[in-house]
């Protein structure tokens, strides 16, 4: 071998690197050897059944107890509590507006639904009277003078109705005894509200007519009705059908039970003939007019 052919080899040799010695076998069975050589902190753990006793149904509510919440599930667990909170509050206030009723006995629920029959049955004849009105203004020869009875009629009961006009018929007697000087107007006013709207068509208290406008008051340990002072015992005169008059009253939590919470004794008579004398003066209305004017 030539000097130039010595050279490149040794150039070669210098730039290739050193070989590496084969591993002993030894060595090649410590690296194959399995993990269970390892030292102990190296080792992976190996997963074992945390305990054998278990049932199934133990180990489920042992892996759901304690819970694990995360940040959406508390979102919508917070959500739901709102949602039924809102439903109990609205259920229990549509329950105390019927809780008079709920502990209410038969013979009363009884009454209060014949009650409402009675109202929608008087609303049905007060149609039908003006149905019939109608009829006869429409079919009468001589309209003119069927107009001038069915205005006169008409006059007639709006001047009952404004206290104008004295009035008599069936009806009840109402009279309030109040020792204890506990009964106020507002009280009062609710009894006047409760015989309206059970069909009262003329209410005078102590000698004072009562009308749409009528007001009342406490003044000095009694009552003013329209500015005008009275005192117990009260007694009411009400026209009207006894038969729904005076169940209006004693309906449960009604004007009755009220009264006597505060230790009045109410007396209710009914009669064929109640005379409503006290008459208001007619006063003429500063700015309403007649549109047929």
């Amino acid at each position: 071998m030539s000097d130039h052919d010595e050279q490149s080899a040794n150039r070669l040799r210098k730039e290739l690197p050193d070989e590496v010695p084969a591993a002993s076998s030894a060595e090649s069975q410590a690296a194959e050897a399995p993990a269970s050589d390892a030292p102990a902190e190296e080792r992976p753990e190996r997963r074992s059944d945390p305990e054998p006793g278990l049932t199934g149904r133990q180990r489920l509510f042992k892996g759901l107890w304690p819970p694990r919440l995360t940040r959406a599930q508390l979102i919508v667990a917070l959500l739901l509590f709102g949602l039924g909170f809102g439903l109990a509050v609205q259920v229990a206030s549509n329950s105390d507006s019927d809780g008079a009723l709920r502990g209410a006995r038969q013979e009363d629920l009884v009454r209060i639904l014949d009650e409402l029959d009675d109202r929608t049955q008087r609303l049905e004849d007060e149609k039908q009277g003006l149905e019939k009105q109608r009829d006869e203004l429409e079919n009468s020869s001589d309209q003119a003078e069927e107009a001038r009875k069915q205005t006169l009629e008409k006059e007639r009961q709006l001047g009952i109705l404004a206290g104008t006009v004295a009035a008599q018929g069936p009806g009840i007697t109402v009279t309030i005894e109040d020792t204890k000087g506990a009964v106020e107007a507002d009280m009062l006013l609710d009894a006047i509200q409760e015989l309206r709207a059970a069909g009262a068509e003329a209410i005078q208290v102590n000698g004072v007519r009562v009308v749409a406008g009528t007001y009342l008051t406490d003044s000095d340990e009694t009552v003013s009705v329209d500015g005008n002072k009275i005192n117990a015992p009260y007694r009411f005169q009400v026209i009207g059908k006894p038969q729904d008059l005076e169940p209006a009253l004693n309906i449960p939590g009604g004007v009755v039970q009220t009264l006597e919470k505060e230790q009045a004794t109410v007396t209710v008579e009914r009669s064929s003939k109640i005379v409503v004398d006290a008459l208001r003066a007619v006063k003429r209305p500063d700015y309403a007019r007649s549109s047929s004017q």
